[in-house]
């Protein structure tokens, strides 16, 4: 659970940092030549918070503050610009300035403070940046990201996440000794975020957005934006599960920290792809009874695969790849049997 909470902790300014990115980028994307000397500062801070990230609770921490602060305070600069240069949107750059500056300044005072008030004040820091564009109200809408690239951008971040976690696992077990029951779990293992990342990017769309700018229905957009956080946190540890349950040994139930893991993980995942259905209100391609259908299974199946672990089941590794593998991939064919772009089933 440690483990859990550190990944989450040093996971969330990640988060952050790359959102404020994107969230400027698809916003006021100018693409022009201070646009892109800052883009390539800001990937150099992000390479910064990477080097300094695999001990960031421990000796690299003030490391690790300073780049997330450089990456912050490059924002700001991006933001007060974008005030200047376009009047109209001072009001908002203005707050966003104020918030993010706010946050950075702590996040600097915090690599020459000792923990554990080092990490105290990034929690302080961390709250300013969730808070700040909760407080900019109406201006968040009248200055909304463009329809579709933002999903395009948070569409990115997932496969690279996804990507990732792959890699990850593939790493992570290549001084491994293989057998029969380990590969059939890599392979079972593999088909799960497969499975995932179908049904998100079949769905995937700027509706949340167009029900805020069109309707003013700014809490769908929040809802739609947030909780992709869980998702890609999920996506992230289910790499980590689907390694450790490739890597254990095969002839004995899986460890119980190890089952919540992976049950876990998986299940936060098919909860959050049941909000992005429910919160799709505005693609017309798409009829709400259909939508509410999907959000269901993934309920359902969300319930079935977290009760697993809450009931402490003793299943060998391969089972659980395999019972997992199973219901995750059942997403794909009741998505193909109903989906409005897929006609496989009606073909036969």
């Amino acid at each position: 659970m440690a483990g859990v909470l550190s990944f989450i902790a040093l996971f969330v300014p990640v988060w952050f940092a790359w959102i404020g990115a994107t969230f400027f980028a698809t916003r006021f994307g100018t693409d022009d030549l201070a646009h892109r000397i800052f883009t390539l500062l800001q990937m150099m801070g992000a390479t910064a918070m990477a080097v300094n990230v695999s001990h960031g609770l421990g000796g690299t921490s003030a490391g690790f503050a300073l780049s997330y602060a450089a990456i912050r305070f490059l924002l700001v600069i991006e933001y007060v610009r974008i005030g200047r240069l376009i009047p109209s949107t001072k009001p908002l750059t203005k707050r966003y300035s104020v918030g993010f500056a706010s946050s950075a300044v702590i996040w600097t005072v915090s690599a020459f403070v000792p923990p554990p008030l080092r990490f105290i004040l990034w929690g302080i820091g961390l709250t300013i940046d969730f808070i700040t564009p909760f407080l900019v109200g109406h201006l968040a809408i009248k200055f909304a990201p463009h329809i579709s690239h933002l999903p395009e951008r948070m569409g990115l971040f997932v496969i690279i996440v996804l990507g990732e976690s792959i890699l990850g696992v593939v790493v992570g077990l290549a001084g491994h000794e293989w057998d029969i029951y380990s590969s059939v779990s890599v392979g079972l293992g593999l088909s799960i975020p497969f499975s995932l990342w179908w049904i998100y990017f079949d769905n995937i769309g700027g509706s949340a957005i167009r029900a805020a700018t069109e309707k003013g229905r700014s809490g769908i957009y929040y809802i739609w934006l947030y909780v992709h956080f869980p998702l890609v946190v999920g996506l992230t540890a289910i790499g980590i599960g689907i390694k450790q349950a490739a890597s254990s040994n095969q002839e004995i139930p899986l460890p119980f920290s190890d089952l919540w893991l992976i049950c876990g993980s998986i299940s936060a995942c098919l909860f959050v792809q049941a909000v992005l259905h429910l919160v799709a209100v505005e693609d017309p391609s798409i009829e709400p009874k259909t939508r509410r259908k999907w959000a269901t299974y993934r309920i359902i199946s969300g319930i079935g695969i977290i009760s697993i672990a809450i009931l402490g089941l003793k299943l060998y590794p391969a089972v659980l790849m395999l019972i997992l593998a199973f219901i995750c991939a059942l997403q794909i064919v009741l998505d193909l049997r109903d989906h409005p772009h897929h006609r496989i089933f009606r073909l036969w």
